[in-house]
């Protein structure tokens, strides 16, 4: 079957891109492994400059593309910043639209990072559409997380570095937002160790993608209700839906509130702050326990991205 993620394309990611973005962090986490009752192997992608895995693609993307001016995108934050830190770098002039409730922070650092931030409508999906607009009436790239496959192709590079493990792993665990990490890390795993399970994690709040992969079919929602701010999406992808069948064994729905224990756990056992959207692979051991019971997998804690107050009332301030 032909795919439109290239296995070279991956491969020629995970030696040309930013070093900075490359060779994270992975190893057993003893202490999370005795909580969880697995053999956890953690894969670090939050010790970077914009905090999160989204640089890898957005380096790849600016790296092998004819050179802009401007380049439009549209981002709940951290692809808006990885885009803004690779575009400063190379001349080129971005802009961001995004929701008007999108995470202030995130905002604020993409504004430093000298794109021009535009808020348009309620949520991801409606910032979207103004930007694909916005970027077809003036005759400007629109880089679109999900559509664009060396955003994708640049992800997997975080699956060429993963399977360098000696563990024999079981399965990977990955976020399922607009489906670009999960694509392009599933679509190396399958090549290359055919045996581990590529499992995809969404929240219950914004199940568009995972509902979507589930029944083949495109599955619109009509609200979004979670606190991880880098996957909430109701309208899912063609693409980057595309890019998951033959490669992902499965996805499964994660709540808020095992996220925020999932943050805590791993804040506790490893002094890493996560974002919601960076711990639900964690999150999917802590709800599918048994599934998981004695194996050995993987997680990529993929975004650290919180404000001070989400830091504060899930990290710092537990109730009760």
């Amino acid at each position: 079957m032909t795919h439109r993620l290239s296995l070279d394309h991956i491969a020629k990611a995970a030696r040309i891109i930013d070093p900075v973005f490359l060779a994270t962090p992975q190893f057993v986490s003893e202490p999370l492994s005795e909580t969880l009752g697995v053999r956890l192997v953690v894969k670090v992608e939050t010790l970077n400059p914009v905090r999160c895995f989204k640089g890898r693609g957005a380096d790849y993307y600016a790296a092998t593309r004819p050179p802009s001016a401007q380049v439009v995108t549209a981002s709940s934050g951290n692809l808006g910043q990885t885009l803004a830190y690779t575009c400063r770098r190379r001349g080129a002039h971005l802009t961001v639209f995004a929701a008007t409730r999108a995470n202030p922070l995130k905002l604020q650092r993409i504004s430093a990072l000298g794109a021009d931030v535009r808020l348009s409508g309620d949520d991801f999906d409606a910032a979207t559409a103004e930007a694909r607009h916005v970027a077809a009436a003036s005759g400007l790239p629109f880089v679109e997380d999900g559509v664009e496959p060396r955003l994708s192709e640049g992800a997997g590079s975080i699956a060429v570095e993963l399977l360098r493990s000696p563990e024999r792993l079981y399965a990977v665990l990955v976020s399922l937002g607009n489906g670009a990490i999960l694509g392009g890390m599933a679509r190396w795993i399958a090549a290359q160790a055919r045996k581990v399970e590529v499992i995809g994690v969404a929240p219950t709040g914004a199940p568009c993608m995972a509902e979507s992969f589930r029944q083949r079919r495109l599955v619109e929602t009509a609200n979004i209700s979670t606190i991880a701010d880098g996957m909430a999406t109701r309208v899912p992808v063609p693409e980057a839906l595309a890019d998951l069948q033959g490669t992902v064994s499965d996805v499964v729905l994660v709540d808020d509130a095992v996220m925020i224990r999932a943050m805590q756990l791993v804040h506790e056992h490893l002094g890493l702050v996560l974002e919601p959207s960076g711990a639900v692979g964690v999150a999917a051991l802590l709800t599918h326990a048994e599934r998981f019971r004695d194996r050995t997998v993987a997680a990529v804690l993929c975004g650290a991205n919180l404000t001070q107050q989400q830091a504060m009332a899930w990290l710092w301030t537990r109730a009760g």
